[in-house]
């Protein structure tokens, strides 16, 4: 919730330029020079206000985004170790099999994951985590884009609140206008998830070497 104060600025302007002159809503002709000169113009339009258009539906969004993120990361992670376990434990089984009992059991006991092989459990699991989050909050996002993009008040008229963009897209196409763009957010959450993810454990653990060593 925290982070929104300084996300849904971000996110109004960087929306504002993605669609400027495409929307057929945008009043005359909203054309953006650059990220500064957007957010210029939204304050003199709209006020401070207009900078957190879909404040309320981005913390609707974001905060079960990453609770689900997370919950599924934990999931993915385990059983992705339990399939590996599986793996090894039938290899041990083999071996045993093989008459190779002894050091199998040994074997069992000190083997552990090199790094590569954690980092790729992590980047794995994180894409299915924002795979998962994308699909169950798609709707969220998509209803919060509409109100970001939008026009705010003009001429006396109040912009369209969430449950006027509700009707307007299932009036569009249905329940499943509330999914458009799922396959592009998919891929984007599940980059950005795994992006995220490698490089923060990678620097943990790059951190905790640099602390060892200076101890």
């Amino acid at each position: 919730m925290a982070a929104q104060l300084v996300w849904t600025p971000v996110d109004v302007v960087s929306q504002r330029l993605m669609v400027q002159g495409t929307h057929p809503t945008c009043s005359s002709p909203c054309r953006y020079v650059n990220g500064i000169d957007a957010f210029r113009k939204i304050v003199k339009t709209d006020g401070p206000k207009g900078l957190y258009r879909g404040f309320g539906i981005s913390i609707l969004t974001y905060a079960p985004s990453n609770a689900v993120w997370w919950a599924s990361y934990s999931v993915a992670q385990r059983l992705i170790w339990g399939g590996i376990a599986c793996y090894f434990r039938k290899k041990d089984d083999e071996s045993n099999d093989n008459g190779n009992s002894s050091s199998s059991s040994n074997n069992n006991n000190t083997i552990r994951p090199d790094s590569k092989t954690v980092m790729a459990v992590q980047g794995v699991s994180a894409a299915m985590a924002g795979g998962v989050s994308a699909l169950i909050t798609m709707p969220l996002d998509t209803i919060k884009t509409r109100l970001q993009v939008l026009d705010g008040e003009e001429n006396g008229r109040r912009g369209p609140t969430i449950g006027q963009t509700v009707r307007n897209l299932i009036k569009e196409g249905g329940w499943l206008a509330c999914y458009r763009g799922l396959g592009p957010r998919w891929a984007s959450m599940s980059m950005s998830a795994t992006t995220m993810i490698t490089t923060y454990e990678f620097l943990k653990r790059l951190s905790a070497k640099n602390q060892e060593s200076l101890v």
